[in-house]
């Protein structure tokens, strides 16, 4: 019941028997529990109406509660605090600590929360709990981030008990493009949609998986390594094991070579027409991901051509996802893809609309994120209110 209401944000006790199939005594006792716990209010000034007499909306009562949300990116660490509807009251960005001791990162997780819960002015005893996204892959079971590849000597780190004990918030921990997609599903585009693919472009390239309104993280609780299929078989040999890897050929990384090896004239152009060319040959650092995005958002040419050739890369793998899984909708979003988010989804629908087995009964919708750079973090927060709110599939077989 909280889940239509979330969803619909103003429907009648009527239509929800009506989706839900349970009897109108069951909602109203329910309903009434709900009111009674100060999660759902009634709406008296804006009544839901179906031709008959109007009826009283419920709503969810957004400030009943918070939640906290921290994204760990090993450059950059972000912190937001959302009320029950998924919306973000404060986010703040600061780098992460140099070096590879966990406890320093963990020291500034810790005020970096402390600092957000006293800007939003949220007491303590209203928060929920903090969700933690972080780079993959963890042991959801025992709340570690185990060797992920771009954080050197983090080897079984127990991040979850750390950051709780540190905190004193109940920590809920998960994969950060996991993260994004629940994010998705609470507060973005992937509201209501039973099936949908979230591509999440960070330092490295994830993804999650909602299947049957269901979060899909799979044995290991691991699923959705998008960037870790291989795209190009006899291409160069991934860190994973694998070879000619999504992520190898379409993070920050690669798209900053790609656009230095043109820059450079080794690839048959010249790049003269390029905005990157005099910062380029001031100094090669300064043409980084950031700015090849910029340059590329604004129209230019090399620029451009750079990010067409990776969005390609991530449509032949999107093309891939919607003949395994057969989603209704694929998501695009993370910071990794600010400024250039069309280009890519462009890419992605072009391929959409030709490639799949089934795009003779329905083509897959793509939609850019409208959660943006801050899919993550917000996502993370969204971690507790799923945890509480949402209908979990495996707990109602359990029980």
């Amino acid at each position: 019941m909280l889940d239509q209401i979330q969803l619909c944000d103003g429907i009648s006790r009527v239509e929800i028997a009506q989706r839900t199939g349970l009897t109108p005594q069951s909602v109203s006792g329910i309903v009434r529990r709900l009111l009674d716990e100060g999660i759902v209010r009634e709406d008296h000034a804006n009544r839901v109406s179906s031709g008959g007499k109007p009826r009283t909306a419920l709503r969810i009562n957004a400030g009943a509660g918070s939640a906290v949300g921290l994204h760990f990116d090993p450059v950059e660490l972000t912190c937001t605090v959302v009320d029950l509807l998924g919306r973000p009251l404060v986010v703040r960005r600061r780098p992460t600590p140099p070096g590879t001791d966990p406890s320093h990162v963990v020291t500034a997780m810790t005020e970096l929360v402390a600092e957000v819960l006293a800007e939003a002015d949220v007491p303590r005893a209203q928060v929920l709990g903090l969700g933690l996204a972080t780079p993959g892959p963890i042991d959801q079971h025992l709340g570690m981030v185990v060797a992920p590849p771009q954080l050197a000597h983090w080897t079984r780190v127990p991040l979850k008990q750390m950051l709780g004990d540190r905190t004193g918030l109940p920590v809920t921990l998960d994969n950060d493009a996991t993260a994004a997609a629940v994010g998705e599903r609470w507060s973005g585009a992937g509201r209501g949609v039973a099936n949908f693919a979230y591509f999440f472009f960070g330092t490295g390239i994830g993804g999650g998986l909602v299947l049957n309104h269901q979060v899909y993280r799979g044995g290991s609780l691991n699923a959705g390594e998008f960037g870790h299929a291989s795209v190009l078989p006899d291409g160069p040999e991934c860190y994973c094991g694998n070879r000619g890897c999504l992520e190898l050929l379409a993070n920050p990384s690669a798209i900053v070579t790609a656009a230095h090896h043109r820059l450079a004239g080794h690839s048959g152009g010249d790049g003269g027409n390029s905005v990157l060319r005099e910062p380029f040959e001031r100094d090669p650092r300064l043409v980084d991901h950031a700015a090849i995005r910029v340059a590329a958002g604004a129209g230019d040419p090399l620029a451009a051509a750079v990010i067409d050739e990776a969005a390609e890369r991530v449509a032949s793998m999107a093309v891939s996802v919607a003949n395994l899984v057969d989603v209704d909708l694929i998501v695009l979003g993370g910071h990794g893809i600010e400024h250039v988010e069309k280009r890519y989804a462009d890419a992605v629908a072009a391929a959409l609309a030709t490639r799949p087995l089934s795009r003779h009964i329905r083509v897959v919708d793509v939609a850019p994120s409208p959660l943006g750079a801050d899919a993550a973090v917000v996502g993370s927060a969204a971690l507790v209110l799923h945890a509480t709110y949402s209908p979990q599939l495996s707990a109602l077989l359990a029980d």
